[in-house]
């Protein structure tokens, strides 16, 4: 996943950026609306963390967004195979 795909699912992954950085607001997680400068700009400006800082947390962010999708992926896959497999049988 890149970031285009969680700007464009925002609304499902702004809970996380809350409980990440739980400083952010929700009127600050609204502007961000999925942009990443923003986030990153607000990271900078609520934890007083150098730019590059703030980049890297929102790198490690979209490594946790890309795992938890390659789970929830897998997962299915295994569900699918199965039910594949059940049918196959009969």
């Amino acid at each position: 996943m890149n970031w285009d795909h969680v700007e464009g699912k925002w609304n499902q992954y702004k809970g996380q950026a809350k409980e990440r950085w739980g400083r952010l607001t929700e009127d600050d997680l609204d502007i961000v609306n999925g942009k990443r400068e923003q986030l990153v700009g607000r990271i900078q400006e609520r934890y007083g963390f150098p730019r590059q800082i703030a980049e890297m947390q929102v790198n490690e962010f979209l490594k946790i967004l890309n795992g938890e999708d390659a789970a929830q992926e897998k997962k299915y896959s295994a569900g699918h195979d199965l039910r594949w497999a059940f049918i196959c049988r009969c």
